[in-house]
């Protein structure tokens, strides 16, 4: 029912189903791939680079950042209902490679870190008993920044204190 804004009556109204699209998602998590099925509203448009929320009821809920879409071929955006297998990356948690350096000698490490948590060039931390200073965070797109939230890091590198 919706009431009128003008005459104030009330109106019995027939709301349009929407349909559902089961889209196939391919999450890569730490090189290792799992296959989920999410439904999704048909006309939902899907982007490469866009987040999307995997929530399989089979499996875990997923924060993901789509990496490639396939229809009949590889497209960069369509609608969930052309959609044959979307693949993505897990961004919820990830391992962030780090490179710390001392005295000329080059030693890498990683940990794992919340896909929103920021790092900055100038602050310290502490990995395996290491302590080092942020000297170049290196981005999975291109070039390099002053800050970056974990989940577009590629590789930070480190100079041991």
């Amino acid at each position: 029912m919706v009431r009128c804004a003008n005459c104030g009556t009330a109106h019995p109204i027939q709301r349009e189903r929407e349909r559902l699209a089961n889209v196939k998602i391919i999450v890569n998590r730490d090189g290792v791939s799992q296959p989920h099925i999410i439904d999704l509203p048909a006309k939902t448009e899907l982007k490469v680079g866009a987040e999307l929320l995997v929530d399989d009821p089979a499996k875990d809920v997923v924060l993901t950042e789509i990496a490639s879409i396939e229809t009949d071929r590889r497209v960069e955006n369509a609608v969930a209902s052309a959609v044959k297998t979307v693949w993505a990356r897990a961004i919820d948690e990830v391992v962030i490679k780090v490179s710390v350096y001392k005295n000329g000698v080059t030693r890498p490490l990683n940990f794992r870190a919340a896909g929103s948590e920021v790092f900055e060039r100038g602050h310290v931390l502490e990995i395996e008993k290491v302590p080092f200073q942020i000297t170049k965070i290196k981005l999975r797109e291109a070039g390099f920044a002053d800050q970056a939230e974990a989940k577009d890091i590629l590789r930070i590198w480190g100079r041991e204190l």
